[in-house]
């Protein structure tokens, strides 16, 4: 499943290059060719993305009287861009296609989404009532509220983190990768990690999705921290504990240790984290 600043990104780029006017809008597969009927001709005016939900407003009207486009990609879901061709037309179909996006010069194809619905604005708020805060969002109260959820707790912090209602965004990689670079355990109970610690993970969390957002890509490595490169261990270059099992902690060299968690698999350093 994408991590939250995979999602950001998409909403970005889905506003930036197919916003402002009609769009033509399809459902080649079939099942959302009702909804799309409805959208279809009407512009993309704005969008908005929380933790791994996507939001997209159609129809130059105040936003509780739009239609919004409710995605969510899930484990399977991925969209697609294409060009149009050298006479303006869209490439021919390829696979599942739920929904199709045809712009001025190219094609956006959303295949394979958990949520794919037209929705009132109401409709959205439920949704974002539902979820933790997002670090990427950072509103100004965010942070108190995510140390407030996780210290409510008595699961594991590992879980916590993979809780879309505790904290909207970051998935297994940042999850690893977050709680390493804080030093604290997986397997501590939200209620006693102190309140300090949790404000410093909320901002760790923030920071790395704020460079994946940047870059597009996740390497959590800090320039201090960087080894020769291994080609035995090339996962060394970019990760401090994801998809090491069995390698050294590049900061104390015990084993980096693997466990199952909620049927997600789950990496730290048993030395480091507590």
């Amino acid at each position: 499943m994408p991590e939250g600043h995979v999602i950001h990104r998409l909403t970005g780029r889905l506003l930036a290059e197919f916003g402002s006017y009609p769009l033509k809008v399809l459902s080649p597969q079939g099942r959302f060719a009702d909804s799309a009927q409805l959208l279809d001709g009407q512009s993309l005016t704005g969008s908005a993305s929380w933790g791994k939900h996507i939001f997209l407003k159609f129809g130059d009207v105040p936003d509780e009287l739009a239609l919004w486009l409710h995605v969510h990609l899930g484990l399977y879901g991925k969209w697609r861009f294409y060009p149009l061709d050298a006479f303006g037309d869209p490439p021919p179909v390829r696979g599942e296609i739920r929904l199709r996006l045809v712009g001025k010069d190219q094609v956006a194809d959303l295949s394979g989404p958990t949520r794919c619905a037209v929705v009132t604005f109401a409709e959205v708020h439920q949704v974002l009532r539902r979820l933790g805060p997002d670090p990427l969002v950072n509103q100004p109260a965010d942070r108190e509220r995510f140390i407030t959820l996780v210290k409510s707790r008595k699961r594991a912090i590992g879980e916590l983190i993979m809780d879309q209602s505790v904290v909207a965004g970051p998935g297994n990689i940042y999850r690893a990768e977050c709680l390493f670079r804080v030093g604290i355990s997986p397997f501590r109970k939200g209620a006693n990690v102190a309140q300090r610690r949790i404000g410093l993970l909320w901002d760790d969390l923030r920071a790395g999705l704020l460079d994946g957002l940047a870059t597009g890509l996740i390497s959590t490595m800090l320039p201090q921290d960087l080894l020769p490169e291994d080609p035995a261990d090339i996962e060394a270059q970019r990760f401090y504990v994801y998809h090491r099992t069995g390698r050294p902690c590049v900061r104390c060299g015990t084993e980096i240790a693997e466990q199952l968690m909620q049927n997600r698999r789950l990496f730290w350093c048993p030395n480091c984290q507590r």
